[in-house]
């Protein structure tokens, strides 16, 4: 993407496991179809993402209170995987990128 937000380039600074992690931590209700669409990737690639974060220990799922819908529990304290960010925990990032638009703080980090 160019600086005016103009996408002249394959590649972002992050990867769909990260993005899907951004939008669940904004909306921990939130369906996986919406996910997808936020994240512009398809709703199968999604349910492998939130399958991964949960195994790697980064989510936990349950059901929400209306016992339809799942709610998604991020673990902020989780680290990164990458030797390159070892001793860091995924809240910087969290508290960095996953804020709701009024400023404040979508996820207690």
């Amino acid at each position: 993407m160019g600086l005016n937000g103009a996408s002249s380039v394959g590649w972002t600074f992050l990867t769909n496991h990260a993005r899907v992690l951004l939008v669940i931590a904004r909306d921990p209700e939130i369906r996986l179809r919406d996910v997808a669409a936020r994240c512009g990737i398809t709703e199968r690639t999604v349910q492998a993402i939130v399958a991964d974060l949960e195994e790697a220990g980064y989510l936990t799922r349950s059901r929400a209170d209306d016992g339809r819908r799942n709610r998604y529990r991020v673990n902020a304290d989780a680290p990164f995987r990458h030797p390159a960010e070892a001793g860091h925990e995924i809240a910087g990032l969290l508290e960095l990128l996953a804020r709701e638009t009024d400023g404040s703080p979508a996820v207690d980090a």
